[in-house]
């Protein structure tokens, strides 16, 4: 008995997918869903496996944009939160409209960028780094914030300048704060790439998705469906294995 309440614990996420997986089959098998609009699993992996060069092609171009629109992203978002620690006016002056560009709906400005920029690849990555650019630029604000003020005045009182103090002190203390906000960065990049296609492109997941709807292939769109999701989740997994390499400390096994 205990032996298998372990088992649960452990793979409480893994039974409960399975669970839901043959609950929906079932119904599917049943006539309990409409299939026209729901297809079953075993209709969605078919169509995986028949899709499956035109979902890689797809999927290549959308992560590129995404991975493009992330790496501007960290770049632009370090320097404004190295800028707005550094000279109080700047944080002044662009804090509030970082928090105003939040709450203004993805889908209302990929439209106007591709009005603006037409329907290539630049306002798909435009997009994406007006996406990813507020986590990350804020955890590392709030990173800069949590440095040890004693270590920080003895460098200054050794001489030190602001460099020097963010080489050593600063950026190694906003570590942690950063793969924080770049967790949810990356998750936003893949899907804010997605949703850019939805609204103007040629290529791309979120392009096969319109076309699919259009054409009631539902099995395909849930196929992609699968897609972003595993491309999402692959993409965190890589974040998280480069967290462990580039900060071991905070792990209970590292020696």
């Amino acid at each position: 008995m205990k032996k298998l309440q372990n088992i649960v614990n452990n793979y409480a996420a893994l039974i409960l997918g399975i669970g839901f997986l043959l609950l929906w089959e079932t119904a599917g098998y049943l006539g309990w869903l409409p299939q026209f609009i729901i297809p079953t699993p075993s209709e969605i992996f078919k169509a995986l496996m028949q899709e499956w060069q035109t979902l890689i092609y797809n999927s290549a171009i959308t992560l590129y944009q995404a991975m493009a629109g992330l790496l501007i992203g960290i770049l632009l978002a370090f320097a404004l939160a190295i800028g707005m620690d550094r000279i109080p006016w700047i944080r002044r002056a662009f804090y509030p409209y970082l928090i105003v560009s939040q709450t203004i709906p993805t889908v209302a400005i990929a439209p106007i960028l591709v009005l603006w920029l037409g329907y290539g690849m630049t306002p798909k990555i435009v997009l994406v780094i007006l996406t990813t650019l507020f986590p990350i630029v804020i955890n590392v604000l709030e990173g800069f914030a949590s440095v040890d003020k004693d270590a920080e005045n003895l460098l200054q009182l050794m001489g030190a300048d602001y460099q020097q103090i963010l080489r050593h002190v600063k950026l190694p203390a906003s570590l942690s704060y950063f793969f924080s906000g770049l967790k949810i960065s990356v998750s936003y990049a893949f899907v804010g790439s997605v949703i850019a296609e939805w609204l103007g492109g040629f290529e791309g997941l979120g392009v096969y998705m319109i076309r699919a709807k259009n054409a009631f292939s539902y099995d395909n769109m849930f196929a992609a469906i699968v897609v972003i999701s595993a491309v999402s989740l692959f993409l965190l997994g890589i974040v998280a294995l480069i967290e462990r390499w580039v900060t071991p400390w905070q792990y209970k096994d590292y020696k």
